[in-house]
């Protein structure tokens, strides 16, 4: 006996000290459209495509071409505007200067105050950041861009974009401050075409926390809200540096491909971070105090929901449900309300935003002062984190849990509740480890929880999950079958089945990978073993 438990002692991963809730850095969707081309050709109906984003008819376009070397010449300016003019909108306008006093001047700027769109040509970057940079100029685009208009360029009018720019070098690159358009971000262009991948991972190598673009001769970015959509002709390649544990990442996107914004952001911020996740040693998966309900999708029965109700105090308790996991339009009164409410209780309400200043409003999340138990909704999981995850409002969802209140969810809602984050790409509920996007609320520490786990075959998915980050214990949740945690333990309810993963000592010996505890049964979250 002696034997076995120092044997457990070792198999078990040792506990970590509580990490502190880290404060989410500002990912923000872009105020206005952003096109943005590698050089060479231009995409095939690229123009149309930024005229019709600046109003098509309507569009007030102001074309730059202060890049070029030839832009002080107006013999030159008809060629800058001509293929703007020829696509019919409202009016094109040249805007150039190489004087910074001029660039401040009102009358200069007068064309972009009603301007809708700005068109930046190729060249030399650093003209157009010496001329305007820091000016009233400077100023109007970053308005123009903050009420919705669209900026574009090309080549050096991409470099621009971001707000530390590549001015030059072949394989090492020299840099300075862009226009920063594109927050967060190195744009580098003509990029295979000229073999400037070496100098883009270098810059990207020494600023680990921002995203590289590479985008290639006749390709662009177009850049809406949170989505960056690939065209043309080539591909547009995503630089990461190497950081928490993961090696340098190049990942080309051809033409028709999509890219998430905050999904990039969120990856480089956590590989330049001092502290990045995941931890090599998470804490235990024991709970100090309160109980969790957590479901893992489908159908659920009124046993599920009782459960839930009784942990939280009866029909009288203080119960807030959040279903921000849903996309928009919420229904008026979201279906676990109604579920709770058919079971008799009388005090339930609902918080919902999508906006993390709010979520971080004192005001806003007041009624989590005295709730006795929370439900989170299915939906995307990563809609929880855009909107709660280092805000206020997390903070006194965790207060509900430490002070013996019941936290509870399904499908997404599930997948929340752990330390670790399953299919948490904006893109795709495919991915299990989507870089940005992997990190739970920790409610449960030390585990990552999938859910429709044997009904949609997911088996799979979380073996290759434990073999990337053995230090977690998977949990899979089968539809209409809850895993309730009290303390070390976890007893699975409902109608079917849980399976628990431990890698921790290695992959398991045998064919099945998992232990399989079905409805009535309970396993030991800190002995990792099914428990009697």
């Amino acid at each position: 006996m002696t034997a076995f438990v120092a044997l457990v002692a070792v198999l078990t991963p040792p506990a970590a000290a509580p990490p502190p809730r880290v404060a989410v850095p500002p990912v923000a969707e872009l105020p206005g459209p952003l096109v943005i081309v590698g050089g060479g050709g231009m995409p095939d109906g690229l123009r149309e495509r930024f005229v019709e984003l600046a109003g098509g008819p309507k569009a007030r376009t102001v074309v730059v071409p202060t890049a070029s070397e030839y832009a002080d010449d107006p013999k030159e300016h008809d060629g800058y505007l001509k293929p703007w003019r020829d696509l019919g909108p409202a009016s094109v306008v040249l805007l150039h200067t190489r004087d910074r006093a001029t660039a401040d001047d009102p009358a200069f700027v007068k064309p972009l105050l009603d301007a809708t769109g700005v068109w930046f040509s190729g060249g030399d970057q650093s003209r157009i950041t010496a001329a305007y940079a820091g000016t009233l100029t400077g100023e109007e685009f970053h308005k123009l861009h903050a009420r919705g208009g669209v900026l574009g360029g090309t080549s050096a009018g991409a470099a621009v974009m971001s707000d530390l720019m590549i001015t030059g070098g072949t394989d090492r690159a020299t840099t300075a401050a862009g226009l920063g358009f594109l927050p967060g971000f190195v744009v580098d262009q003509h990029f295979t075409a000229r073999n400037r991948q070496n100098r883009l991972r270098g810059v990207i190598a020494g600023h680990p926390a921002r995203v590289g673009l590479g985008i290639d001769e006749a390709t662009a970015v177009v850049a809406r809200g949170r989505t960056l959509r690939v065209v043309g002709a080539g591909a547009a390649t995503v630089v990461l540096a190497a950081g928490a544990g993961k090696p340098e990442l190049m990942q080309a996107t051809k033409a028709g491909g999509t890219l998430d914004l905050f999904q990039l952001r969120r990856a480089a911020l956590n590989r330049g971070a001092k502290e990045p996740f995941p931890p090599a040693k998470p804490r235990e998966p024991v709970l100090e105090k309160g109980s969790l309900v957590i479901v893992g999708g489908g159908r659920m029965g009124g046993d599920l929901w009782r459960r839930f109700l009784d942990l939280a105090g009866g029909p009288d308790a203080p119960i807030v449900v959040i279903p921000t996991a849903l996309e928009d339009p919420l229904p008026e009164t979201p279906g676990e309300v109604a579920a709770l409410r058919r079971l008799g209780a009388k005090n339930v309400k609902v918080l919902h935003t999508r906006n993390r200043a709010e979520a971080d409003d004192p005001a806003f999340s007041e009624m989590l002062l005295t709730a006795k138990g929370v439900w989170f909704g299915g939906g995307r999981q990563w809609r929880f984190v855009d909107t709660y995850a280092g805000t206020l409002t997390e903070k006194r969802i965790h207060a509900v849990l430490a002070r013996g209140g019941v936290i509870g969810g399904s499908s997404a809602g599930a997948s929340i509740q752990g330390e670790y984050l399953p299919r948490g790409h904006p893109l795709g509920n495919t991915v299990m480890a989507a870089e940005g996007y992997e990190r739970g609320f920790a409610f449960l520490p030390g585990v990552a929880i999938d859910q429709h786990f044997f009904a949609r075959k997911r088996t799979a998915d979380m073996t290759g999950l434990m073999k990337q980050y053995p230090q977690f214990l998977g949990i899979g949740i089968d539809e209409g079958t809850a895993v309730v945690v009290t303390g070390p333990t976890a007893e699975v309810i409902g109608e079917s089945k849980a399976a628990f993963y431990d890698y921790w000592g290695g992959p398991p010996a045998g064919e099945v990978d998992y232990v399989e505890v079905k409805a009535g049964g309970r396993y030991d979250l800190r002995k990792r073993m099914k428990a009697e």
